[in-house]
């Protein structure tokens, strides 16, 4: 079986690495072959251009492809897949079309993982767990009020006056800030237009306790069944937002102010002066922080309460950013190739065992990795 691994971008080399260091039969495709004869030309020459054409002439059934390309790609390269009984994986969000493939993935027998690369990915690996451990607690009561927030940002180690360096493509940086966003606070649904407005303020338990500033991220609200939330609980907060350093909504007031109306061509223009100004430097670590958190209260008191905290940075490994999204995916395929998830789309793994082997993974990927009891 032979994994076609689709872009070699900023956040896609360490998984691709781990695949073909493992021995797997890979063959990468990039637009631009000598940036991908540089990620990854000391370990393969099965380097090829990369066209839907001249992908799907190679692709065969049992076979992997995997879509690290910019999200419209991720569609057309499923349906492909299918159709030559082929799976598929991207660590991307679950659009209505690629959700409209499920029934001709089963038919064909035939996997469509997405969402697991860091957020989303690892923050639903996080989810599932909280979410069985406290099921399993003492505390459960089907009556108890749940409060969920989930936070991811890359930021950068040290600090710049933008409050932000771009480790992944700054155009979807950019057109994520035009997506409303749905979640729950206090019990009611909140709809915000453009993610600033929702601005909060967000305390990380961090090793050093740090603060940051969130905003709520797309529409939170269907993540409440794929959690395996009991339709019964009541749900006090559900958050799934983006965290970042604080000033940063001050630093980009610029920004929003233009990124609202702008078209697509005047997007990639900002993000080509943003990327030339705000870039990390050769060797300079970038950083994730990732907080997922699950509360229970009974007649208003906290009676079960815990948080995941994650804190990454680059190092002599590359950055955070590209391990924390890319070795999931890897892990992801090699879960296709064993037939350890079913056939169909779906997201990121939430069977225990995966989980907690996925999980495991993701430790060696983190320099803090904890789960935090905050009634201990």
């Amino acid at each position: 079986m032979t994994i076609h691994w689709c872009g070699t971008g900023l956040s896609t080399v360490p998984g691709l690495r781990r695949l073909i260091e493992a021995g797997h039969d890979v063959m990468v495709w990039n637009r631009t072959v000598d940036k991908a004869r540089a990620a990854v030309g000391d370990l393969t020459d099965n380097i090829h251009a990369f066209t839907q054409e001249a992908l799907s002439a190679k692709v065969q059934a049992g076979d992997v492809v995997v879509s690290m390309l910019p999200g419209d790609w991720h569609v057309p390269l499923a349906d492909m897949a299918i159709s030559e009984g082929a799976h598929f994986v991207s660590s991307s969000y679950i659009a209505p079309e690629m959700r409209a493939l499920d029934a001709a993935a089963k038919a064909a027998d035939v996997r469509v993982v997405n969402e697991i690369g860091l957020d989303p990915g690892i923050d639903h690996l996080m989810a599932h767990h909280l979410v069985a451990d406290y099921r399993a607690s003492n505390a459960y009561d089907p009556a108890n009020a749940i409060s969920f927030h989930s936070y991811c940002g890359g930021v950068p180690k040290i600090a710049n006056a933008f409050r932000y360096k771009f480790s992944w493509a700054p155009v979807g940086v950019l057109k994520a800030l035009k997506s409303p966003s749905r979640s729950i606070r206090h019990f009611s649904e909140l709809n915000v237009s453009r993610p600033w407005d929702a601005l909060g303020r967000f305390d990380a338990p961090l090793a050093v306790p740090e603060t940051f500033e969130v905003y709520p991220n797309r529409d939170s609200i269907p993540f409440i069944a794929d959690y395996k939330f009991d339709p019964a609980w009541p749900v006090k907060d559900f958050v799934r937002g983006t965290l970042r350093l604080n000033g940063w909504a001050e630093a980009w007031a610029d920004i929003f102010a233009e990124v609202g109306t702008a078209s697509d061509a005047r997007l990639a223009e900002i993000a080509a002066g943003l990327l030339k100004e705000n870039a990390y430097d050769k060797g300079e670590p970038d950083r994730v922080v990732l907080c997922v958190s699950f509360e229970a209260q009974k007649d208003g008191q906290t009676v079960w309460h815990k948080t995941y905290v994650m804190d990454a940075w680059g190092d002599a490994r590359g950055t955070a950013m590209a391990r924390l999204v890319s070795v999931p995916v890897a892990l992801a395929v090699e879960a296709v190739l064993n037939r350890e998830v079913p056939a169909g789309v779906q997201a990121a793994p939430s069977d225990p065992k995966l989980v907690e082997r996925f999980m495991g993974e993701v430790q060696t990927l983190a320099q803090h990795l904890t789960v935090v009891d905050h009634l201990a």
